[in-house]
């Protein structure tokens, strides 16, 4: 056994690969595999760690990064290489390449500060430069989200660590939202705003406890404004929400004879 294990495979000068190294970086790779999956089981298993899956997938993913790492500095060092002499000597070409890809490595950085903070995370509906979207995973470099059309877009992390973003479920899942009406001047005011309540108590994805309300915000030049208010956790889909209780506003307006008026303009002609 002991003559297999010290066998050279590769001699080249003075360097040499023996069997046994090759053997132990396999055994690494598995320890590896074997680790990343027993986390993974216990990071799903709430019973034995109660932690909100968006913050589990942070300590998997933190972890698996590490455990590459680390891995991959023992296997250098068992093919013989010494990684402290490696950026050592390198020290300058890695300042060179690092100016040329600092955007890949600011890319890097974003996503740690993502993964560590927890600004952002899975499941999260998030909006971003008027993109409004549903994170579906977060790597080291790059998050894919899903949009409203149901396509995937790949983001730079750095995009979402320098930019403005709207996080809808940072602290809670549900958000207030808000569809705008005007009913003619001559309308009965309180049965539209009882009319409006009852469509969005009538949907059954519109929260009842805080209950949707009504709201007059203006007078308008043809209208009287108004507002209907209600909460929904469902937010990636909401405005399929929003389309249904205005079909059920329209109807019920139509059944009391409440008119929804469209602008009107008088056009004075001077003959002379």
């Amino acid at each position: 056994m002991e003559e297999i294990l010290n066998h050279n495979l590769i001699k080249i000068g003075d360097y040499s690969l023996a069997t046994g190294k090759l053997i132990a970086i396999g055994a690494i790779i598995i320890a590896i595999w074997i680790f990343l999956k027993i986390l993974g089981i216990i990071m799903r298993r709430n019973r034995l760690l109660r932690i909100r899956k968006s913050r589990q997938y942070a300590i998997y993913q933190i972890n698996k990064y590490i455990a590459i790492l680390i891995a991959t500095i023992i296997s250098l060092n068992l093919l013989g290489v010494d990684v402290k002499v490696m950026l050592a000597g390198s020290a300058a070409l890695l300042v060179g390449v690092g100016l040329g890809l600092q955007n890949l490595f600011n890319d890097f950085v974003s996503g740690v500060i993502i993964l560590l903070d927890s600004s952002v995370r899975v499941n999260d509906i998030i909006e971003l430069n008027g993109l409004f979207c549903k994170v579906q995973k977060i790597n080291i470099r790059t998050t894919t989200v899903l949009t409203r059309d149901d396509k995937n877009i790949i983001l730079p992390n750095s995009t979402l660590t320098s930019n403005q973003l709207i996080n809808w479920t940072h602290s809670h899942t549900t958000s207030r939202f808000e569809i705008q009406v005007g009913v003619d001047y001559s309308s009965d005011i309180p049965l539209a705003m009882k009319l409006m309540r009852e469509a969005a108590l009538a949907h059954p994805q519109v929260i009842k406890d805080p209950g949707p309300y009504i709201r007059l915000f203006d007078f308008g030049n043809s209208s009287i404004d108004l507002a209907l208010l209600f909460w929904s956790d469902e937010i990636f889909r909401v405005e399929n929400i929003k389309s249904e209780i205005r079909i059920k506003i329209y109807d019920s307006f139509r059944q009391k004879g409440i008119t929804i008026p469209f602008p009107q303009r008088v056009v004075h002609i001077n003959n002379k």
